[in-house]
């Protein structure tokens, strides 16, 4: 069982860091969703949200896009909340 403080440090931590990327565009999408979600995110959902934001803006931007393919391991249910959240269309 994972400690609630702890949870919780790693939410702000999380809703900080998707707000602190460095392009932009990346703040507002990751930033936007975790305003919305990460109070909630249970420890497994976190460590998605916290992988996913491990990948570069720029390849992230790519994805969010269309401009480039998401690569499968990334094409997961988090993606495309995200994706539904900003009501971006996949194709």
């Amino acid at each position: 069982m994972t400690d609630p403080q702890t949870l919780d440090a790693r939410r702000r931590r999380a809703r900080f860091r998707a707000w602190h990327r460095g392009m932009k565009e990346m703040d507002i999408v990751l930033g936007g969703y975790a305003d919305a979600h990460v109070a909630q995110m249970d420890a497994d959902e976190l460590a998605a949200f916290e992988a996913l934001m491990e990948n570069l803006d720029r390849d992230l931007f790519k994805w969010f896009t269309g401009e480039g393919p998401v690569p499968a391991e990334h094409d997961t249910p988090l993606f495309r909340a995200i994706c539904a959240h900003h009501k971006i269309e996949l194709t």
